[in-house]
């Protein structure tokens, strides 16, 4: 039978901080299930999911080893929004499959404290029917912005561009049940995380 542990879903547009909030949560216990790895796992050299993606995009998307090009793909999919659906609709299905087959093995467990679904697209695919309850990190667009042009070394446009592609910050927010605002510090941060982790077992 299932235990009652909690599955938090985390989301949060791009550079918002995702990972370091996930990452500070296991650190405290949570085991962590990643949309992100999955997404990985479901294009791996030979994969059905791979093979599907060459018939639709070429075969300009491999690399001369056979694995994914992801730095050509993403350039692909930030400029053609039709791009963009028609690879969410090869690939999302899969990684919502394996999501569900981790996220149902580790409820049968009793030793997990918290299970985090990390999830960039959780609103976006539906996938918040996965989990109890929704956390989401936010961040000010102008520290996202400069944060972004940093860690993936891209102009401003093509920063812009990518923030552009994603659901609005307040319409996620709307729909979160817990709100960290990542903009500050990683200390301030930190803070934060330290009073919402009771939180989460209050019920």
């Amino acid at each position: 039978m299932e235990n009652q542990t909690l599955v938090l879903g985390v989301t949060g547009n791009i550079a918002s901080g995702k990972s370091s909030v996930t990452k500070e949560l296991a650190h405290r216990g949570a085991v962590v299930v990643d949309a992100d790895q999955l997404a990985r796992e479901v294009v791996e050299s030979g994969s059905s999911t791979l093979k599907k993606m060459v018939q639709a995009f070429g075969g300009e998307i491999l690399q001369n080893d056979g694995s994914l090009d992801r730095d050509r793909l993403g350039e692909m999919v930030f400029a053609d929004v039709k791009v963009r659906v028609m690879l969410d609709r090869i690939i999302h299905p899969e990684i919502a499959k394996k999501s569900i087959e981790r996220l149902q093995e580790l409820k049968k467990r009793s030793d997990i404290p918290l299970i985090v679904y990390a999830a960039p697209l959780l609103f976006e695919v539906g996938a918040e029917s996965r989990v109890d309850k929704v956390l989401v990190v936010k961040i000010d667009p102008a520290e996202q912005l400069e944060r972004l042009m940093a860690r993936d070394g891209l102009s401003e446009t093509g920063a812009q561009q990518r923030m552009a592609a994603q659901m609005q910050q307040q319409k996620k927010i709307a729909q979160a049940d817990f709100v960290v605002d990542n903009s500050g510090t990683m200390a301030e941060t930190l803070k934060q995380i330290d009073i919402l982790w009771p939180q989460l077992f209050s019920d």
